[in-house]
């Protein structure tokens, strides 16, 4: 990914799961209370049981002036909302009512504490209300406008809720009807025993006055011209340029965090364009024709992020799959994110059909592997086709683009093999440090190695000498989670046996590696690490060949400390980006121990050395038509965001202050 994108990702770190209306609620009346017994303070002037009485008291006033308006603005927004055509839900709608007396607390705190240390009168004090009760009015405006799209007069009812309850019961309890005449003598004897009360509420209440609430119904109308100019302003780049509105990207991503709704993804989809993706399968089969293991990979990438989109691509495949389902990652950036969830099940039925049309072997090569310049590359043919595995390792990378998975395993096929399953393997990256990410992109002097590289893997597997193919698997979930950056399908193992030749693939559910930790597994499962130093590319390691082929007497072994397990190694992640709704680089060995990982991953591969027995082999691809995010619309939309994030939050200060200095003003000329 790029450095937009990366700071795109960044804002998986906001991403949380919403707690249920009622504990919403619970925590607004215990706040409530703690600020009735700051506010209303009459306990603390008496003595030990009298005082403990005044403090329940004073909570009790906590709850009624603060805790009652949330309760009522938790409950009855969503019903509003609506019966007017929203979609704010009860969970929904009780965060944001907590998150609005947290606000209307917090602004009385501060004006207190500043009228205490200016020696300002309480005065003071009820122009922060005033200023606080607006505030919530117009975050509470944005929120619904944002989340059910609705206009700013018809999102202004629902949203006025808590403002407008907090008001009346002040309005009741400071008896500002006091101040008025009503309407006679006849009529005031019913109004004002029940619209009237200050000598139920506490002395600070009574003290406001008609003023306060004109000054707070001018304060409302001001403070959500405010929030139509801002949203005004941000929204026109993304509609000019993408032709979405910032307002579903808000309402979806506010979705997600709160109840991990869909609604994100139908964002992606206005974004999304149509693409068609290959689709292979590489499968095994025991002599009893059962299904032993099955390699899917897709020309996608499991993104953006949790399960939205391809999030979690790979724990589907495996569900689907008869036999160990092996999902490592393809050569395909960002933007070939799925757009939705259902996107998945396209590709599912492709792979499906590719199953079907699976011609088996028994013959396949010994493994070879290839160094050309940064990149290197493991390969071996199974009858025609042949799998490929490519990493950067020891150096930094990141998504390979999809055109260059393309040309590369088209390389490869210029030699004579059949389908290629080419697999990047996404297993070294030093996270989102710094502004080149490692993105492998077309006409990079990376794309030419990997595609060189590929053309060698290529003509070395297609002169090589077949015999007959043993394989064994194993596989753990491990007690890692996606927080320890570890997805659900775990570590899996597959162990090719051919002439006596063992490679081990080993995948692990998670995304991307930290930095050294490939190298690691591979010498602690390796008894020779092979090298050479012919002309680029270079046949480090290959299979006996016929003429034409590499020549193993040019390659000098060298025999390394390794635990002799297998003779050759490739590790790969999957890239599941389920372990992103943590952070957006949760590698793999950034959390968890690395030496409990290479203990693990080293009893798999001999489980699965132990389990090797004679298979048949078999690759098909099918083609899927989908939609993904586009080219160029991830660095689009992520340089938007970018933009929205950092302008707009200098934006909304520069309209928060303007709009303050205008309440001001206000407060003094009235």
């Amino acid at each position: 990914m790029t450095a937009s994108q990366s700071n795109l990702a960044g804002l998986s770190r906001f991403i949380f799961r919403a707690p249920s209306w009622y504990a919403s609620l619970g925590f607004a009346l215990l706040i409530a209370a703690i600020a009735g017994v700051g506010a209303f303070d009459s306990g603390l002037r008496e003595g030990t049981w009298r005082g403990l009485f005044f403090v329940g008291k004073d909570a009790w006033e906590g709850i009624f002036f603060v805790g009652i308006p949330t309760v009522v603005a938790s409950v009855a927004t969503t019903g509003v909302d609506r019966f007017l055509g929203g979609r704010l839900t009860p969970n929904r709608s009780s965060l944001l009512a907590l998150a609005c007396e947290i606000v209307l607390v917090g602004l009385l705190t501060v004006g207190a504490i500043v009228a205490v240390f200016a020696s300002l009168d309480q005065r003071f004090v009820y122009n922060v209300l005033v200023v606080a009760l607006a505030s919530i009015f117009a975050l509470r405006l944005l929120v619904i406008m944002a989340v059910s799209r609705s206009s700013i007069l018809v999102a202004s009812i629902p949203a006025s809720i808590q403002t407008v309850v907090s008001a009346l019961l002040l309005f009741v309890y400071s008896g500002t009807l006091s101040y008025l005449e009503v309407g006679g003598p006849i009529l005031d004897a019913y109004l004002m025993p029940y619209f009237a009360r200050s000598e139920q509420a506490p002395d600070v209440v009574s003290a406001l006055t008609p003023n306060h609430f004109v000054l707070l119904g001018v304060m409302c109308v001001i403070y959500a011209t405010s929030v139509y100019a801002f949203l005004e302003v941000i929204d026109r780049p993304w509609r000019n340029s993408l032709g979405v509105s910032v307002l579903d990207f808000i309402r979806g991503f506010i979705g997600h965090i709160a109840e991990g709704s869909r609604e994100l993804e139908d964002f992606f989809e206005q974004l999304g364009q149509e693409a068609v993706v290959p689709v292979t399968v590489l499968a095994f089969r025991d002599e009893n024709g059962d299904e032993k293991a099955q390699f899917v990979l897709p020309m996608i990438h499991p993104g953006p992020m949790g399960e939205i989109g391809g999030g979690n691509f790979p724990e589907r495949v495996a569900r689907r799959s008869e036999g160990l389902a092996f999902p490592p990652h393809a050569t395909a950036g960002h933007d070939f994110n799925l757009v939705t969830e259902r996107e998945v099940d396209t590709i599912l039925d492709a792979a499906e059909n590719a199953h079907e049309r699976i011609e088996y072997s028994a013959e396949a090569t010994k493994s070879a592997s290839v160094d050309s310049g940064e990149a290197k590359l493991l390969g071996q043919r199974f009858g025609d086709d042949a799998l490929v595995v490519s990493t950067f390792a020891p150096n930094f990378a990141d998504d390979v683009e999809y055109s260059v998975g393309l040309s590369a395993a088209t390389e490869a096929r210029t030699s004579g093999l059949g389908d290629v399953l080419l697999v990047d393997a996404h297993n070294c990256n030093n996270g989102l440090e710094g502004p080149d990410l490692g993105h492998v992109t077309p006409g990079s002097r990376r794309s030419f190695d990997m595609i060189r590289g590929a053309g060698a893997v290529g003509r070395a597997l297609s002169d090589a000498d077949t015999d007959q193919l043993r394989l064994g698997t194993a596989s753990d979930p491990t007690e890692w989670t996606p927080r320890e950056g570890i997805g659900p399908l775990g570590i899996r193992v597959a162990v090719s046996e051919v002439d006596g030749q063992r490679t081990a693939y080993v995948l692990v559910d998670g995304n991307n590696m930290e930095p050294g930790l490939r190298d690691e597994i591979v010498s602690d499962l390796c008894e020779t690490v092979e090298s050479t130093t012919p002309e680029d590319p270079e046949v480090v390691s290959a299979p006996s060949t016929q003429s034409g082929g590499a020549d193993p007497a040019k390659a000098e072994r060298v025999v390394s400390d390794g635990g002799g397990l297998v003779d050759t190694a490739e590790v790969m992640t999957t890239d599941t980006h389920i372990v992103n709704t943590v952070k957006a680089d949760n590698q793999v060995g950034a959390v968890i121990d690395h030496d409990e990982l290479r203990s693990l991953i080293r009893r798999l591969v001999s489980e699965a050395a132990a389990d090797c027995e004679p298979v048949e082999a078999g690759m098909a691809v099918e083609h899927a038509e989908v939609t993904v995010f586009g080219n160029d619309r991830t660095e689009t939309l992520a340089s938007h965001a970018n933009v929205a994030v950092s302008m707009g939050g200098a934006f909304a200060a520069a309209i928060a202050c303007a709009t303050i200095l205008v309440s001001i003003l206000i407060f003094f000329l009235a």
